[in-house]
């Protein structure tokens, strides 16, 4: 068995042991199998939007595109963003027509939201672009991507979008909105030989996404509010271990307020970043454990919507990314039935049970990813066991006390030496065992 064999057969042991299937069951694929073609437009209420210049940025691997964008810059300086999310063989491929729901909005210089509608259409991708090589080329680091250079319009198409995802970036940022460096990685394999794990760092593309998809979803939630439709919001609420993160703050001379507030916690994240970007990573992983994880709420009609902490936005709901979340496919659903002036597809009770069933599977899916990336740093470091790694502590609870080495990327449970270490702190420590199966990676206090 190949390495990349043996890590897809952990992955999926990992989800059938939490509940997770990880083939599709036959009555879904007999559903698909019956299909004839794609779905076509009907009545004047989807527009003809496939002569914009759109374009999807995704990874690099990605098939499967959940959504396009378009910016169209007007003369008093204000952008109009569109957002296309598919909508019909779940797919927005390259070169190809195709039926979705466009989230339209248009914000000026400061990134202020000045309207907004949602409604169908017919797009069509122009140009299948990925984050590597378009982040490259938006930091003076690369050529423009050949599939951008092919399209006439697609250079300032960029640019323009780019100029406007900086503007909503900086105006969430005043209201305190949380920057942080992800804990993705990226699995290097040389044909079927795993040769290392590395951070996946944040670039400009992923950015310039990021922005457009925060501000669009903000769209679909007061859409369907403004509609009198309940909907599922995706909240992260005031911080588990305030304290905590206050306690962190004063190590570096930052006092941050007694009461919870994230545009102070923003701003020392700034500060952090600025004066020791090489371990912003660290920090950013400690604060974010400290943080607690989110969950799903439902909003019923005219109930005051409960906020997302870490995003610095009131009104937030998925709706940008159906082919991976089946709480966006929720949303699509309430969309479509509102532009029909259809009543809700779902009871209140309905989507409480749903919002419930979406948090566990979400905490399943990604515990499930997390076992699996031990697994493959677990193979990786095998030969080192003995060796001495500075690390950080990422967790600790009755639980156990957990810590993350940087390089490699790999995280594990400290089994000894683990009195009186809390989350934030440092320690020497050695590498004192690993389980390439079940994804163990054990440490104790050097």
């Amino acid at each position: 068995m190949t390495q990349r064999d043996e890590l897809r057969a952990i992955a999926v042991a990992a989800m059938r042991a939490r509940g997770l299937d990880p083939d599709f069951p036959p009555p879904a694929l007999a559903e698909v199998a019956a299909l004839r073609g794609a779905p076509q437009p009907t009545g004047r209420a989807t527009r003809d939007l496939r002569g914009r210049p759109w374009c999807s940025i995704d990874n690099d691997e990605s098939r499967d595109l959940d959504q396009l964008s378009v910016a169209e810059p007007s003369a008093n300086h204000d952008v109009k963003i569109l957002v296309a999310i598919a909508a019909d063989l779940t797919s927005l491929a390259d070169q190809q027509d195709r039926l979705s729901i466009v989230i339209e909005y248009v914000i000026g210089q400061q990134g202020d939201l000045k309207s907004s509608d949602v409604y169908a259409a017919v797009v069509r991708n122009r140009a299948k672009l990925a984050y590597k090589s378009v982040g490259a080329w938006l930091a003076n680091e690369g050529p423009l991507p050949a599939a951008a250079a092919a399209v006439p319009e697609m250079e300032e198409q960029l640019r323009i979008q780019d100029r406007a995802a900086q503007a909503l970036d900086q105006l969430r940022h005043t209201h305190g909105a949380l920057e942080f460096e992800s804990d993705d990685v990226e699995h290097v394999f040389d044909g079927e030989t795993l040769r290392s794990v590395e951070p996946a760092r944040s670039n400009r593309a992923k950015k310039l996404i990021e922005n457009l998809m925060i501000a669009a979803n903000g769209v679909t939630a007061r859409f369907l509010e403004g509609r009198g439709f309940p909907l599922l919001r995706r909240v992260v609420r005031s911080p588990e271990r305030w304290d905590r993160i206050r306690a962190l703050a004063r190590q570096f001379g930052d006092d941050l307020p007694s009461l919870a507030d994230s545009a102070a916690l923003g701003a020392f994240l700034s500060r952090r970043k600025a004066a020791a970007p090489d371990q912003f990573a660290d920090l950013s992983r400690t604060v974010i454990k400290l943080l607690g994880s989110g969950e799903y709420v439902v909003d019923p009609p005219g109930v005051e919507p409960p906020g997302h902490f870490g995003l610095a936005v009131r009104d937030y709901t998925h709706s940008t990314a159906p082919n991976r979340r089946y709480p966006d496919v929720v949303t699509q659903r309430l969309i479509k039935a509102s532009l029909a002036r259809r009543p809700s597809p779902y009871t209140i009770e309905e989507l409480e049970s749903l919002a419930t069933h979406c948090t566990r599977q979400e905490d399943a899916a990604n515990k499930v990813e997390r076992q699996v990336r031990k697994s493959a740093v677990a193979m990786l470091v095998r030969s080192r066991v003995g060796e001495q790694f500075d690390a950080i502590v990422t967790g600790a609870s009755p639980k156990g006390t957990f810590v993350r080495v940087a390089t490699p990327p790999m995280e594990g449970m400290l089994v000894q030496g683990m009195h009186g270490l809390d989350v934030g702190d440092r320690a020497r420590v050695r590498l004192a065992n690993v389980d390439v199966e079940r994804g163990y990676i054990d440490f104790v206090r050097a």
